[in-house]
């Protein structure tokens, strides 16, 4: 159940829901509780932070936004029998669906999408009132999978220092460069009585035996796939509330083919392709990211209340 704490303001108020089973999922809200709310799911291995600009925008256009830690991530409960299957994601946000009283609008990336667009197309009955895919598609390009994979798994034994981290991901975003506010990667980072600084995930979501275990292998023709594209595709033919697909013009990871193959799959989906912004559409290009999702709900939706 949620619990919100006063409505103003631009900084977050802290909530939490209770997922699937007995895992606390934890997050942030912007707005008034009692307008139509969007719930904004993010990819694997980020954290609710990535939509701090996108809450407050959302707020400022009359929705009551809530940015969620998936089960696993950030201040959301690890699970202790490591399950971290797309059912389960898909099991968190129906019950967080279910708390908020209200179908929402649903913005997933990359992982939240995913997760997004299962629980929408495999459902007897309408869960979301629509919903805005961030950078997935059924199909993805596996090269750029396999970039993202190799990222997360390349320093299990952490960073000496947040500017240690810093390097890392610019190494990795070359697009994009180093970042310059630490304190803000520091949200990403947990910081072990080692002294040392991890990614805020549980390594039980993802490592090699996993991987392997899945059926992926860390080879970029076959790595990746926590679900049949397939099963995805057919979900995707199912949607029948309004739909966005949002791309980074420059991702590795959803190529054009993906796209023309989804908008063949949910043809009432409308399409917005985002210059200069690579997989991180909200991270890249955030202004063009936030006027694109409420220039949608105005249209799809109209007044937020």
């Amino acid at each position: 159940m949620a619990q919100p704490s006063g409505i103003g303001g631009r900084e977050p108020r802290p909530v939490r829901f209770r997922g699937d089973g007995e895992l606390w999922l934890r997050g942030d809200a912007w707005g008034d509780p009692r307008a139509r709310p969007v719930l904004l799911l993010h990819g694997g291995g980020q954290t609710r932070h990535a939509w701090a600009g996108a809450g407050r925008r959302l707020a400022q256009a009359g929705w009551y936004a809530v940015a969620l830690d998936l089960r696993g991530h950030g201040e959301s409960d690890w699970c202790p029998r490591a399950r971290y299957l797309p059912q389960h994601f898909v099991g968190d946000l129906l019950a967080v669906v279910h708390a908020l009283g209200r179908p929402p609008v649903v913005v997933g990336a990359s992982l939240g999408g995913m997760t997004a667009l299962l629980a929408e197309g495999e459902s007897e009955a309408p869960v979301s009132a629509g919903i805005v895919l961030v950078d997935v598609t059924p199909r993805v390009e596996a090269r750029g999978v396999a970039r993202i994979i190799d990222f997360m798994l390349a320093r299990p034994e952490g960073f000496a220092s947040l500017e240690e981290a810093a390097d890392a991901v610019a190494a990795y975003r070359r697009h994009r460069g180093r970042p310059r506010d630490l304190a803000g990667l520091r949200k990403n980072l947990r910081h072990g009585e080692d002294g040392r600084w991890r990614w805020h995930w549980d390594p039980k979501f993802m490592n090699r035996d996993r991987i392997r275990g899945l059926g992926g292998q860390l080879d970029p023709r076959t790595t990746g796939r926590f679900d049949d594209p397939e099963r995805l595709l057919a979900a995707a033919r199912r949607l029948t509330v309004p739909t966005l697909l949002v791309r980074g013009r420059q991702s590795d990871v959803v190529g054009p083919e993906g796209v023309r193959e989804f908008l063949e799959a949910a043809p009432h989906a409308r399409f917005v392709d985002v210059s200069e912004a690579g997989h991180m559409v909200a991270g890249d290009r955030n202004d063009a990211f936030n006027e694109a999702v409420v220039d949608f709900l105005r249209e799809a939706f109209g007044a937020a209340d």
